[in-house]
C-alpha cells in the first residue's frame, strides 16, 4: 500500500495551519448505510456515553485538538468517535486488530464530519502498520490505543511527532504492559492512563463482558454443548474469573491454572480446581487462554491435549497459544472446518481445533464484548482523554503510566447507576465526621 500525502487545512489550537484533511481508507464507502443502523442500535445501549456526549458538547473539551485513535473498529468504537467529536476532536481511527474490523461500521464513521478512518477487514500486517502511520500524520495532541503498536510506532518512527503529543490513553492490560516496560526503560515520552487500572472497567467490561463474549465467539465458532466438558481457564485476572464463572454456568467442570498464588487462592475459594497447565491440558476438551503472556500452551502442552480439543485465546496478542509450534507438529491443517476453526492434525493422529487463528477470539468469531459492557468502559477512556486535554501542559510525571483517577472512576459509576435508574445512600454529616476522625473509638 502507498503512503498518501495528506493535504494541509485548517488550523490547531495555536492557530497555526498543520492538520491535514480528514482522508480514509476503507473497504467500500457504499456500506454506510449498512452501518448506521448498527451503530444506532449500540447507541441505545450505551447510554454513559449518551450523557458524556452532551456534556462534551456543551463544553468542548477537545476543541481544536486531533485523537489519533488504534482500536477496534465496532459499533462501540464509533459511538465513543462520535462522543469525542461532540467535544471538538478532529479524530483519526486505525484498526487496532483487521480481523475485529467491520467494514460497513468503518464506511459509516469515515462519512462522518471531522472522522478519518484507516480500517479495512482482513488487511495484511504491512497494511495494518500503513494504517497506523496514517493516522499519526495527522499530528496528534492526544492518541487512544488498545495494544499499545500506536504509541510504539510513534515512538520507534515517528519521534518528529512527540513534542506536541500531550498525552493518550491505553484500553488494554496488555498494552499497559508494554507501556510499563518502555516507562521503565526511560523510553516513554509521555503520560498515558491505564484504563484497565479502573475499578469500574475491571468489573463491567473485564468480568461480565469479556466473560460473556468469549464463551459468545467460541459457541458461534463451534457449536458446541458446553455442559459437562472440562473447560481449562489459563489465567483468573478480571477477564479469565469471568470467562471460568460464565463457563461454569453453562454446566463445564471447569479447571484453572495461575501463575499468581493470590489469584490461583481465589479461584479456589470460589471452587474452582487449581492446578498446573501440564496436568489440567491432559483432560481438557476446551481451552482458553487469558493471560497476557506468551506460549501459555506451547508444544509441550500441544503434544498433551487429548484428540479433539478446541484451543481459544481471549488475550489481545495472538501469542498466548504457540501457533507456530502447533503448525510445525501438524502434518495436515484443514482450514475453516467450521467458520473461524482449522482442524490440526498431528502425527499421532491427533486433532486439535484453533479458534480464529489463535487471536482474540470474541472479537474474531464474535461482536466482542457487548454495547452495555463497552459503555463504561469507553466513559473512563473518554474522561481520562479529556483530563488531559484540559492540561496545558503535560501532566506529571511526564514518561509514566498513570491510573485512571479516582474520580473518574467514581464519575463513570455514578452516571452508569443513573441509567439504571439506581439511587443510593449518601453519608450523613455524623457519618462523615466519624469516618474523617481518629479521635472517636468504642
Amino acid at each position: 500500500m502507498a503512503r498518501s500525502k495528506p493535504t494541509t487545512t485548517g488550523t490547531d489550537r495555536s492557530g497555526s495551519a498543520t492538520r491535514p484533511a480528514p482522508s480514509s481508507d476503507i473497504a467500500d464507502p457504499g456500506l454506510a448505510l449498512t452501518g448506521r443502523p448498527g451503530i444506532a442500535w449500540a447507541d441505545r445501549a450505551m447510554p454513559v456515553l449518551g450523557m458524556l456526549r452532551a456534556s462534551f458538547a456543551d463544553r468542548q473539551p477537545f476543541a481544536g485538538l486531533t485523537v489519533a485513535c488504534c482500536l477496534h473498529v465496532t459499533a462501540e468504537t464509533a459511538v465513543l468517535v462520535r462522543a469525542l467529536t461532540a467535544g471538538g476532536a478532529r479524530v483519526y481511527l486505525a484498526a487496532s486488530n483487521p480481523l475485529s474490523t467491520q467494514d460497513d461500521i468503518a464506511a459509516a464513521l469515515a462519512a462522518e464530519p471531522g472522522v478519518a478512518v484507516q480500517a479495512r477487514s482482513g488487511v495484511d500486517r504491512s497494511g495494518y502498520y500503513e494504517h497506523i502511520h496514517r493516522v499519526l500524520d495527522s499530528a496528534p495532541d492526544l492518541v487512544m490505543d488498545d495494544g499499545c503498536d500506536l504509541v510504539n510506532t510513534l515512538h520507534e518512527a515517528r519521534g518528529e511527532l512527540m513534542s506536541r503529543v500531550r498525552g493518550g490513553c491505553e484500553a488494554t492490560s496488555s498494552g499497559a504492559a508494554r507501556l510499563r516496560r518502555m516507562a521503565a526503560a526511560g523510553s516513554l515520552g509521555f503520560p498515558v492512563v491505564a484504563a484497565d487500572t479502573s475499578a469500574t472497567r475491571r468489573l463491567i467490561d473485564h468480568k461480565y463482558g469479556t466473560g460473556q463474549s468469549v464463551l459468545d465467539g467460541i459457541l458461534r465458532a463451534t457449536n458446541t454443548l458446553i455442559a459437562g466438558k472440562t473447560v481449562v481457564v489459563a489465567g483468573f485476572g478480571p477477564c479469565g474469573s469471568g470467562i471460568a464463572e460464565r463457563a461454569r454456568g453453562l454446566g463445564a467442570q471447569v479447571v484453572v491454572t495461575e501463575v499468581e498464588p493470590l489469584r490461583a487462592l481465589g479461584a479456589i475459594m470460589q471452587g474452582f480446581r487449581v492446578m498446573p497447565i501440564g496436568a489440567a491440558v491432559a483432560g481438557a476438551e476446551l481451552v482458553i487462554t487469558a493471560t497476557g503472556s506468551r506460549d501459555v500452551i506451547g508444544a509441550a502442552e500441544l503434544a498433551a491435549l487429548p484428540d479433539g480439543a478446541v484451543l481459544a485465546n481471549a488475550g489481545h496478542f495472538d501469542v498466548e497459544i504457540d501457533v507456530p509450534a502447533l503448525t510445525g507438529m501438524a502434518i495436515d491443517v484443514r482450514r475453516g472446518v467450521r467458520p473461524h476453526a482449522d482442524e490440526y492434525v498431528v502425527a499421532d493422529g491427533r486433532r486439535l481445533i484453533l479458534l480464529a487463528e489463535g487471536r482474540v477470539v470474541n472479537l474474531v468469531a464474535g461482536e466482542g464484548n457487548p454495547a452495555a459492557a463497552m459503555d463504561t468502559s469507553f466513559a473512563v477512556q473518554a474522561l481520562a482523554l479529556a483530563w488531559l486535554a484540559g492540561t496545558p501542559q503535560r501532566p506529571e510525571p511526564r514518561g509514566l503510566v498513570l491510573d485512571v483517577p479516582a474520580e473518574i472512576d467514581a464519575e463513570v459509576a455514578s452516571l452508569a447507576l443513573a441509567a439504571l435508574g439506581t439511587r443510593i445512600d449518601e453519608l450523613t454529616p455524623e457519618q462523615l465526621k466519624y469516618l474523617d476522625s481518629w479521635r472517636i473509638g468504642s
